[in-house]
């Protein structure tokens, strides 16, 4: 099992990492900011925010695209400033998170659906995995129009969609699978089914490669995992701690940008900045978007 290596340290918690014009982006929850890496590590911030920013992606102008956690909307670029986009309050419960944004500016939107960490607290995880409140996927317009995707998910987190524009892959973390769908030419979802089973492994971010396989971060484990459709383990690199978020990027597409944190608690890893992004090189260049 080969192992990454470090390329920064020092986040709180990482999430949604991008690789956009030549530097990985990404969000730190608890620094409040969006922020990006070059491949030698040299980190800046591109927004500080007054809410917890997660999801990222970039309209056809440009405009980048951010998700605002607590106030579960998604927020918009303009003249350097971040403004409102979306309001997803009506269809999205508790904290919003993951996004894919297709080639046309429309987004697709995850959410908690209830409070992950006191139900944990209280439960335990395997009791949650087993039982817990479902939420909707949200699908944002262009226009900032917001609508249900996807009803009934389990825990909608990571998701990518294919080079053709055809198919979208999601994880539901909370039934430890990656479901696909049918994106129809008005952005409507259609013919939901199961693309991988994965056992005991709880998929968060994904990123997909051009053999149309998908890499996993395991938030239960050291690890970030290739799976091909219908679920087989293809190859394991080990992470130096819990893995939360992948991305294929680098000028070839083919460096393994991997977000690691102690732990996925708010308290924990809010109170102490263990977060890194780790790296290795892969065979298999990334593909489809994000």
């Amino acid at each position: 099992m080969p192992n990454a290596t470090t390329l920064v340290e020092g986040l709180y918690f990482g999430e949604g990492p991008r690789w956009h014009d030549g530097r990985l982006w990404f969000s730190d929850f608890y620094d409040h900011a969006v922020k990006s890496t070059d491949l030698s590590g040299n980190v800046r911030i591109e927004h500080q925010l007054d809410d917890q920013p997660s999801g990222l992606g970039w309209l056809p102008d440009g405009q980048l695209l951010v998700v605002s956690m607590k106030a579960l909307a998604v927020l918009k670029e303009e003249n350097g400033a971040l403004v409102p986009h979306a309001d997803l309050s009506q269809y999205a419960k508790h904290l919003c998170n993951d996004m894919v944004v297709d080639a046309t500016g429309r987004a697709y939107v995850g959410n908690f659906g209830f409070d992950l960490d006191e139900h944990i607290a209280t439960r335990g995880v395997e009791a949650v995995i087993a039982d817990h409140p479902t939420t909707n996927l949200v699908r944002v317009e262009i226009d900032g129009s917001v609508h249900v995707a996807s009803a009934d998910m389990h825990f909608p987190n990571g998701s990518v969609i294919t080079a053709d524009g055809k198919t979208l892959i999601i994880a539901e973390t909370m039934a430890m699978r990656l479901s696909a769908f049918d994106i129809g030419g008005d952005g409507a979802l259609s013919n939901r089914r199961v693309w991988a089973e994965l056992g005991l492994y709880a998929p968060d971010g994904i990123c997909l490669d051009a053999d149309n396989n998908v890499w996993v971060a395991n938030a239960l484990a050291n690890e970030c995992v290739l799976f091909g459709e219908g679920g087989e383990r293809l190859q394991t690199i080990e992470t130096s701690q819990n893995c939360y978020a992948c991305m294929l990027g680098g000028d070839d597409g083919r460096d393994l940008f991997m977000i690691t944190a102690k732990d996925s608690n708010h308290a924990v890893v809010s109170a102490e900045r263990t977060g890194k992004i780790e790296t290795i090189r892969v065979d298999v260049p990334g593909a489809g978007r994000p």
